[in-house]
């Protein structure tokens, strides 16, 4: 990997990408500290203080921004919201589908150009939302309609910038602009981490040497599941394939074999965020449609039940419970978006419409029952997995840890991670030939 980028900055087109990726990241990380006018900074580190739950979870992923209510607070979580919704429908409206599949360069724009309408209209739910949450607090100037409008505006106003940042980082810089985006928020709580193992080793009381201890195996744990991490991310299951021999042409063309590469973990975080969204909602709605708690028993339980996926003061009841429905929503989810995105018998069919089959399975039926089978085990544990990935920070509060990165965080950072140097080594391979070839 590192290998890798020194080339690349060795390389006057690459470098000059990395540095505009970088340049287009400092702007994002500089937006994260504009405060949203009509909010009063003292009241607000207060209210965000305290705050847990829904806070916490959306503050992780926007770096900081929501903690200081931000021009940034949302991040991008309402376009990957729209993303995700406008290819649950592609699944549905055959319209739609047949824009993806066979609308080519102009049916991914009109796609594009459906999620940025989308983007917006959830922003705008999501920055009312936030700001009626709030409203009862103290951290606005005055709770008149046009402080609300502002507040609003300036919110979907980050997140269309956002998204701006996002596009133009993947058309003219390195890597997946929204990915790279979410990767410097949460990277730019690592520093809060090593402070948090730091605090371990040295407390009040002077030099510790259970923390010392402790720190070590927080360490030592990280690099296990990173390396674990970059282990199901790269592992495959490749299933072989036999072509036989067909006249194209003037031409025979000999028998070919070939393999088709089935990741371990193929629906990669998409299953964390659909399950993270889904038991959240009942809070975010609670939040806004409900003043006093306290006075509703069944409301205040659903709410402690919601929020015990990032939340450290809900009673160990709720947490249980939300653990076990969670990880349950994972495994769901994740049997869920992989058959979506994979279909066993449209592949089953293109194998054998070009003459293909895989050795000692017979074509048709039986090779789509076999492929079914294969991902079927592989989606139970990439499901497994994800549980386990997800439920790492939740068994951490039953501790004295409060560490910033969180099995999802590190799960998101290595994938982009990995994904960014892919790209990286793909421009530089082009390069060469580019050199070769003039």
């Amino acid at each position: 990997m590192f290998k890798t980028i020194s080339n690349a900055i060795k390389t006057p087109e690459v470098r000059k990408k990395l540095l505009y990726t970088l340049l287009l990241l400092v702007v994002f990380r500089l937006g994260c500290w504009i405060t949203v006018p009509g909010v009063n900074t003292i009241e607000l580190s207060k209210a965000m203080g305290e705050s847990e739950g829904i806070a916490g979870l959306i503050n992780i992923i926007s770096g900081g921004a929501f903690s200081r209510f931000s021009i940034f607070a949302m991040s991008i979580s309402p376009y990957i919201t729209a993303s995700i919704v406008i290819q649950l429908l592609g699944m549905i409206i055959p319209s739609l589908e047949r824009l993806t599949k066979e609308g080519g360069e102009e049916g991914r724009q009109k796609i594009n150009r459906y999620t940025k309408i989308l983007t917006i209209v959830l922003a705008i739910v999501e920055g009312a939302g936030i700001y009626l949450s709030y409203r009862s607090t103290n951290i606005f100037v005055n709770q008149q309609f046009l402080t609300g409008a502002l507040v609003v505006t300036s919110l979907v106003a980050g997140t269309s910038i956002l998204m701006w940042l996002g596009e133009q980082i993947t058309s003219k810089g390195i890597g997946n602009g929204i990915s790279l985006l979410i990767f410097a928020g949460i990277v730019s709580g690592l520093p809060n981490g090593v402070r948090s193992v730091l605090g371990l080793i040295v407390t009040d009381q002077g030099f510790s040497t259970t923390g010392l201890l402790t720190g070590i195996g927080v360490i030592i744990g990280a690099i296990l599941l990173v390396a674990g991490v970059v282990y199901v991310n790269q592992a495959e299951r490749r299933i072989p394939v036999q072509y036989s021999k067909k006249v194209v042409g003037r031409k025979m063309v000999g028998a070919q074999s070939t393999h088709i590469p089935l990741k371990l973990a193929m629906a990669g975080v998409m299953p964390i965020i659909f399950a993270s969204s889904f038991m959240t909602f009942p809070a975010m709605l609670i939040q806004i449609f409900v003043k006093n708690l306290s006075e509703h028993a069944f409301l205040n339980g659903l709410y402690q039940f919601s929020i015990a996926t990032s939340s450290s003061q809900v009673p160990i009841g709720y947490s249980i419970a939300n653990a076990l429905v969670y990880l349950l929503l994972i495994v769901g989810f994740t049997f869920f978006y992989t058959y979506a995105t994979f279909n066993p018998a449209e592949l089953s069919s293109n194998i054998k419409r070009n003459g293909g089959f895989i050795p000692g399975i017979r074509a048709g039926k039986p090779t789509t029952e076999y492929l079914s089978s294969v991902i079927s085990k592989l989606t139970w544990f990439g499901g497994l997995f994800l549980a386990i990935i997800a439920i790492i920070p939740m068994l951490l509060r039953f501790t004295s840890l409060n560490i910033a990165f969180g099995g999802t965080s590190i799960l998101i950072v290595v994938g982009v991670a990995l994904e960014t140097v892919q790209q990286l080594e793909s421009q530089l391979a082009m390069r060469h030939y580019k050199g070769f070839l003039e």
